[in-house]
């Protein structure tokens, strides 16, 4: 009879390639790569002291995801905020969110919405201490887990996928307390109706909710422009 182990767990090893995306990746959506700078293959490759292969890849991938755009015989640069691709994520959004918030409201289960109230509290902690960085990943949260609660992963993955979109427009909004609080404010209109099963007033809220993120985003891209 063969040998059967179930307590052991092998990690698929992370390639060079996967770990020099994910970082910048990171730098990108946390602002810390700044938009005046060039990101050039080899340079990058030397300084991490790696082939050429897996950083070329790496901002491939970031390219595709609109993360990065090519400049010919020059390297790739951070994409700008763009207000007519930022109006389309929103409205993509509006679609997404209203329909999971609506499936949620008749599948939510008890498990899901104690996770959204725990995230809730932490959101207020994070805000309350000044902690604005930790909120914005407890930002991010809350619509996973509004797209989780829809019980489609399907529509998780899509709303996961528009949410990357805006994270590199959201962060620098949400770095200001008085935005932080709005946004967790529209966060707690969602979540009070879903649980009074309020189809009409969670479509109002999200509604509401995405398009004050967007005045923000917009108010703080025209402020930081001015200091230009």
């Amino acid at each position: 009879m063969p040998y059967q182990t179930v307590n052991l767990k092998i990690e698929k090893p992370v390639s060079i390639r996967e770990r020099v995306y994910r970082h910048l990746k990171d730098e990108i959506l946390n602002n810390k790569i700044p938009e005046s700078a060039t990101l050039v293959e080899n340079f990058l490759a030397n300084q991490m002291e790696i082939s050429r292969t897996p950083v070329r890849e790496a901002l491939h991938f970031l390219e595709k995801e609109g993360l990065l755009e090519l400049i010919p015989r020059v390297g790739y640069r951070v994409r700008q905020i763009d207000e007519d691709e930022l109006q389309e994520i929103c409205e993509i959004r509006k679609s997404l969110e209203t329909l999971a918030a609506r499936r949620a409201i008749k599948r939510m289960s008890s498990d899901e919405s104690k996770a959204i109230m725990e995230n809730l509290k932490n959101s207020d902690k994070m805000i309350q201490s000044g902690k604005l960085s930790s909120f914005i990943n407890l930002d991010a949260e809350f619509h996973e887990l509004l797209g989780r609660a829809s019980g489609s992963q399907r529509l998780l993955k899509l709303i996961l996928t528009h949410r990357s979109d805006m994270v590199r427009y959201r962060i620098k909004s949400l770095l200001r307390t008085d935005n932080a609080s709005i946004s967790l404010a529209g966060h707690h209109r969602i979540f009070d109706c879903l649980v009074e099963r309020n189809e009409s007033g969670v479509k109002s809220a999200i509604k509401a909710h995405i398009e004050q993120a967007k005045k923000y985003i917009l108010l703080t891209s025209s402020e930081d422009n001015s200091k230009k």
